[in-house]
């Protein structure tokens, strides 16, 4: 196969996150294969506190098999991260430990510093942003929502995390669906609850990353996130049913249901940070992979 002819062979990133597991292979930055599914820990976690049985072994099997596919595209360094909800489930420890025993690698709990901190890297990988710019990059996950400031050479200096992602949002404030304004309203107060006492450095330049901006640049047909871009994007959520929202902009049914109070997250984060965003291109598993490759270098 390709990687056989080259001196360097791919590494794999499984990322265990609130609304997704995803396998993202790549070979000396550069994307090779990619999978991912939805298994909604997030939301268990924000009903029962912990992870049910049944879904501990759903992931499990994801992992393992995410695990081979990647080792089947020529990683040998394969890596599983678990972000909020190890952090957050009250049976978070035993998350990590099923998924150990049933993919046989190490599995590494992110911190929220952690997350964001790769985060950063992997937005910033593919940009031509000047060295010395104070950067901004926000990911909205299911379980929470990281932002982080910094610049390229120095990293990020000013990190916070907020316990709110756009699926826990959802169990939280959304019953209905279509949700209706006076719903998305209720969303945002919860939203603001969590910005309030933040006080980030400005930023010269904003992205955002991760599930809840990638599939509002569909909605929007931008790679641009303003405040009329995310007000007009909402408004369309609140009166649109998710099965409609997916079929028309062909996005994932279940990222969907969630995308309104994702859409609320990264309008409330863009007003504290005075910002328009740009959809990174890439994120934590990125900055993960990334990272990876730079340990099997130094060894």
């Amino acid at each position: 196969m390709w990687w056989r002819h080259h001196q360097v062979v791919p590494v794999g990133v499984v990322d265990v996150g609130s609304n997704t597991v995803r396998l993202h292979v790549a070979h000396e930055g550069r994307p090779v294969y990619g999978e991912r599914a939805l298994l909604g820990l997030g939301e268990a976690v924000e009903r029962f506190g912990a992870i049910p049985a049944p879904k501990l072994d759903e992931v499990g099997a994801t992992v393992a098999r995410y695990v081979e596919h990647a080792r089947s595209h020529g990683a040998d360094d394969v890596e599983v991260l678990v972000t909020s909800p190890g952090r957050q489930a009250t049976n978070g420890r035993e998350l990590l430990e099923r998924i150990e025993r049933s993919a046989g690698v190490p599995v590494r709990l992110l911190s929220a510093v952690d997350e964001a901190r790769l985060g950063f890297a992997g937005a910033l990988a593919g940009t031509r942003v000047p060295a010395g710019r104070r950067v901004a990059v926000v990911d909205v996950g299911g379980g929470s929502a990281q932002i982080a400031v910094g610049t390229r050479r120095d990293g990020p200096t000013w990190i916070r995390s907020i316990d709110i992602g756009s699926m826990r949002l959802t169990s939280r404030c959304i019953s209905s669906d279509p949700p209706g304004l006076e719903a998305l309203h209720a969303t945002r107060v919860e939203a603001d609850r969590y910005l309030d006492e933040l006080e980030p450095p400005e930023p010269r330049v904003a992205f955002a990353v991760g599930g809840s901006a990638r599939s509002l640049r569909r909605v929007v047909q931008s790679s641009r996130l303003g405040p009329d871009e995310i007000a007009a994007a909402a408004e369309l959520l609140a009166a649109t049913s998710s099965a409609e929202v997916a079929r028309r902009f062909e996005i994932d049914p279940e990222r969907a249901r969630t995308l309104p109070a994702g859409a609320v997250i990264l309008a409330a984060i863009a007003d504290l940070l005075d910002v328009r965003f740009r959809i990174a291109r890439g994120g934590v598993r990125e900055g993960a992979a990334l990272e990876l490759e730079r340990r099997r270098e130094a060894a």
